[in-house]
């Protein structure tokens, strides 16, 4: 599993992050921490762009799995 800490960070730094993931990583789930309130509609953007399902596992902790 990939984690993307992006706590911190303001949008769109997490996004930015999740799609750099998404490219240089051939499979698997990713774990994305951002503590930005605007994350979780840009990360479901990226996700979906990359054919990807966006969960949200608790407040300010996402996963990413490819083939969704």
């Amino acid at each position: 599993m990939t984690l993307v800490d992006a706590r911190g960070m303001r949008c769109p730094w997490p996004a930015i992050r999740l799609a750099k993931a998404l490219r240089e990583r051939g499979g698997g789930p990713i774990e994305v921490l951002a503590d930005d309130p605007a994350a979780a509609a840009e990360l479901e953007r990226v996700a979906r762009a990359a054919g990807a399902r966006l969960e949200t596992a608790e407040a300010g902790r996402f996963r990413v799995e490819r083939g969704a």
